[in-house]
């Protein structure tokens, strides 16, 4: 699998809004992108550490994948998304080794990138994203 770098970490939240001064105002970092993912019921938010961004989750419906993972888990890192050359090609390698995926097919995400994930049963526990431009 051909991965250039941790593309960004991702922490889900409650509230950005509610979230937001800890990184800025503690952390000195700038939130530089919110948008909200419609078909993914979820509002992110993004600050860029050199190389690597962190992605801020807020659910916004009560039946996203982000509102079940709070209910269940609370806050904190939900996912780790490492850049790929080809997210179609990374999935196939993946799946040719055996690895469960979530997603068959590539999807768009957020700030256009192409997505899509890995089973955390098949990874160790650690919720996997591919993505690419």
């Amino acid at each position: 699998m051909d991965i250039s770098c941790i593309e960004h970490i991702g922490i889900a939240v409650n509230s950005i809004s509610e979230s937001l001064p800890y990184y800025e105002k503690i952390l000195g970092l700038k939130c530089y992108n919110i948008e909200e993912v419609a078909d993914q019921k979820v509002k992110t938010a993004f600050f860029q550490i050199g190389q690597t961004k962190i992605e801020l989750l807020e659910p916004t419906s009560e039946d996203s994948t982000i509102a079940k993972f709070i209910e269940k888990r609370g806050e904190g890192v939900h996912h780790i998304a490492f850049a790929v050359a080809d997210v179609a090609g990374a999935l196939a390698e993946a799946e040719s080794k055996g690895v469960r995926l979530i997603d068959k097919a590539p999807r768009k995400g957020a700030e256009g990138l192409n997505i899509a994930f890995l089973h955390p049963k098949s990874t160790g526990s650690v919720l996997t994203e591919l993505c690419c431009k």
